[in-house]
């Protein structure tokens, strides 16, 4: 049974961080505009995401555009976002894998061992799921610090950590412990002793002594 709620436990916290990362990849704010100058107008908010950057005014009003030219896109951004669209699709199967090995379904009850098997599978898929969006978020936070401490970049060109990377940090770490906790449900080897022999039982004695 608690074989069984470690399981409930990992899938759940998994498929948490696999929405998480699909909300992550889908803001827009994954970097935000640094006020961090002296005669900066806040009138305004710009932040800029995976697939579109974003003006918000102070009225309420925004204003969005999608990047539209693929290969004018740097390496880093080109990279962040394939690799956030592979943890999706990793996710999405780990999904199905981990539900045929989930304790509480009814596939494969027939094979016990193989069951459980399935759900080790799924928790190594959705562990390298959390992988890729970490490495993402990573790289891409990586990026923003380099820039906005490069003295060539221009004070009024700085940007900061947006609302998103930090949602693709909580989903790469949910997805990473739950991939974890569904690969503990790999099955024991039983020990295969030879089973023993039994002694064959003694004859009751006659009670005489022969000489």
């Amino acid at each position: 049974m608690a074989n069984a709620g470690l399981q409930l436990l990992g899938f759940i916290l998994a498929s948490l961080g696999w929405i998480g990362s699909i909300v992550s990849t889908a803001l827009p704010q994954w970097k935000i505009y640094s006020y961090a100058g002296d005669n900066i107008v806040t009138a305004q908010a710009i932040f800029e995401g995976l697939w579109m950057s974003c003006v918000s005014q102070s009225t309420g009003q925004i204003q969005c555009k999608v990047f539209d030219s693929l290969l004018n896109l740097n390496s880093t951004l080109q990279a962040t976002r394939a690799l956030m669209v592979i943890g999706i699709l990793l996710g999405l199967i780990a999904i199905f894998v981990s539900t045929i090995g989930m304790k509480c379904m009814k596939c494969l009850e027939e094979d016990e061992v193989q069951k459980m098997w399935m759900a080790v599978i799924g928790g190594i898929i959705f562990f390298t799921s959390g992988l890729a969006t970490l490495v993402a978020t990573a790289w891409y936070g990586n990026r923003i610090v380099q820039e906005f401490y490069d003295p060539m970049t221009p004070v009024n060109a700085r940007y900061e950590f947006g609302q998103a990377l930090f949602t693709g940090w909580a989903a790469a770490s949910l997805c990473l412990l739950g991939g974890a906790l569904l690969s503990c449900s790999c099955p024991r080897k039983t020990t295969s002793y030879p089973t023993p022999r039994p002694y064959p039982k003694p004859t009751p004695s006659s009670g005489k002594d022969y000489v």
